[in-house]
């Protein structure tokens, strides 16, 4: 989904380090523990991500003037090769709303630890994750845990899209709760998939 941009003019100081060159990849962003506040740091350093709409629904509220409408929209970016984000956004236009979600996701983006953890293969390639992890969100939660190669995405339609953004291809996955709201099965996959940076090494983090 392709966009007009407008010139850049970066407000953060880790912004105007990026559009400086002073700062040439992800990892060292990600690294640094600086929030990202500007969504044009990773369109800079991730020019290949790709962007899903997850869920699109309408919210009513009741206000003194009247009812007022607005559109909630859930979105996942990723670039298939170990980097993910999760957004959502409110906006009374629906374009508004997934341009709006698409910018949240993209500041809210991680780095995927891949690898092959599965013992029935052992290949020592990225094509699953290294640890069984969980992520929670409301009332659902996500297990996702290695599979060998072919196994495939072993879930259901909306973890899938956010796993296959990420760059996963094999997974065993345990959903529990309410999978029926999207909002909550995207986020508990994408926290899942964020624990996989927590790897243990010799009883450490």
């Amino acid at each position: 989904m392709a966009y007009v941009q407008e010139e850049w003019v970066p407000l953060t100081g880790l912004g105007r380090m990026v559009a400086a060159g002073e700062i040439t990849s992800i990892d060292e962003v990600l690294a640094s523990g600086k929030p990202i506040k500007e969504p044009q740091i990773v369109d800079l350093l991730l020019p290949d991500l790709e962007d899903e709409v997850l869920d699109i629904n309408m919210v009513q509220r009741m206000t003194d003037s009247g009812r007022r409408v607005k559109f909630r929209t859930v979105v996942v970016v990723g670039n298939r090769n170990g980097y993910v984000g999760f957004g959502q956004a409110k906006d009374t236009q629906v374009g508004n709303a997934i341009r709006k979600a698409i910018d949240d996701a993209k500041v809210n983006i991680i780095k995927v630890h891949r690898g092959c953890g599965s013992w029935e293969c052992g290949c020592d390639t990225d094509h699953s994750i290294p640890i069984e992890v969980t992520g929670k969100a409301g009332s659902v939660r996500v297990t996702l845990k290695p599979a060998p190669q072919g196994i495939g995405l072993v879930t259901g339609d909306i973890p899938k899209k956010v796993l296959q953004l990420a760059g996963i291809k094999d997974v065993w996955a345990l959903n529990k709760g309410r999978t029926r709201t999207t909002i909550n099965y995207a986020r508990a996959t994408f926290e899942a998939l964020r624990q996989t940076n927590i790897v243990r090494v010799g009883g450490k983090e």
